[in-house]
């Protein structure tokens, strides 16, 4: 048994403090909402993130970050991936760095377009040694009623890998191991990206020829890009990739799909807002990547058509207008 504090009491923070029970860890959770916190450890329920769902007793909260950080021997983090600098700012004075700090954040920082394991490392000061990640196809609204799921447990310490397995190893949630920390955290953060474009597709009217458009035709650009930054290409076609993209294209569970249907229907990124208030990563993390493309010469059209539509320069409508009259090469 591992003391484990989990930063964030979200769905995802939450759910993955289930599974760690269930795997027969110590968890406590830390989160800024007095009444989350409150639920959790009377009612043991969260329903303002997870409606119907019953939580162990055994999961408990605070709103003391500093004392999960002293309960903590894992630190997991699982809070929105723009606010994870400020946050990491106010806790450097007493973040530890001598211990395993897992991120489960899907995401490229929007100011300087840094993988979420590099801005830990920045600003923190944490050892690459030290850090890992947990991702794949993982709709917290699924995992939470146990239902069998797959997912990747990244490092470029195999010591790492081999305790994010053993803290999530369930009868219903499988771990695979990957060095690939680099290509798992691009996958990770471009998905949001092209299922947004597959929303706005499913939004404006069209089917599944277009879908399966938008997924095969993104997951090629991620793959070059995430091979430019050294990440290995296979990585793309396992579950950190396809597997995770397939889920978010694919599902209503996903706040991205469901994001992009809203723009799509609505044509305009501003009335998307309003509809939709939760955090949607691929607005954010769209721009990041272009970016990143464009320092390493990767020409990624989808990508950039949603990046423009979410800065407001087009709408979605001539996004895929633009992307219909992209200049053919092979397709590999």
């Amino acid at each position: 048994m591992r003391k484990v504090a989990v930063l964030g009491s979200g769905a995802w923070g939450t759910t993955l403090g289930q599974v760690m029970v269930d795997s027969g860890q110590q968890v406590l959770i830390w989160g800024r909402n007095k009444k989350v916190v409150r639920e959790i450890n009377r009612r043991h329920s969260n329903r303002r993130f997870l409606k119907g769902i019953d939580l162990p007793r055994e999961l408990k909260a605070t709103t003391d970050i500093k004392a999960v950080l002293e309960f903590a021997e894992v630190i997991l983090v699982a809070i929105p991936a723009q606010t994870l600098r400020e946050n990491l700012v106010d806790w450097k004075g007493f973040f530890p760095t001598n211990l395993p700090v897992i991120s489960t954040l899907k995401g490229i920082e929007v100011d300087t377009q840094f993988r979420m394991t590099e801005v830990m490392q920045e600003v923190v000061g944490i050892e690459k040694s030290r850090l890992g990640l947990i991702t794949g196809p993982n709709l917290a609204n699924e995992i939470i009623m146990r239902q069998p799921a797959g997912a990747v447990a990244a490092s470029e310490n195999q010591e790492i890998i081999e305790l994010i397995i053993d803290m999530f190893s369930t009868n219903y949630f499988r771990i695979y191991p990957s060095t690939d920390l680099v290509g798992c955290e691009f996958a990770g953060a471009a998905k949001s990206v092209i299922a947004l474009a597959v929303g706005m597709a499913v939004g404006m009217g069209y089917g599944e020829n277009t879908q399966g458009l938008m997924i095969t035709r993104g997951l090629s650009e991620v793959a070059r890009l995430g091979e430019a930054y050294g990440a290995n290409p296979l990585t793309f076609l396992g579950l950190a990739g396809i597997g995770d993209l397939v889920a978010s294209a694919q599902s209503p569970l996903s706040r991205n799909r469901s994001f992009g249907e809203v723009l799509g229907k609505s044509g305009s990124i501003s009335k998307a807002r309003q509809q939709v208030v939760k955090t949607v990563e691929g607005v954010y993390s769209a721009g990041a990547m272009l970016e990143l493309a464009h320092r390493v010469g990767v020409e990624a059209p989808i990508i950039e058509a949603v990046s423009d539509v979410v800065a407001g320069s087009i709408s979605p409508k001539d996004a895929l207008d633009r992307l219909m009259k992209v200049s053919i090469k092979a397709e590999i």
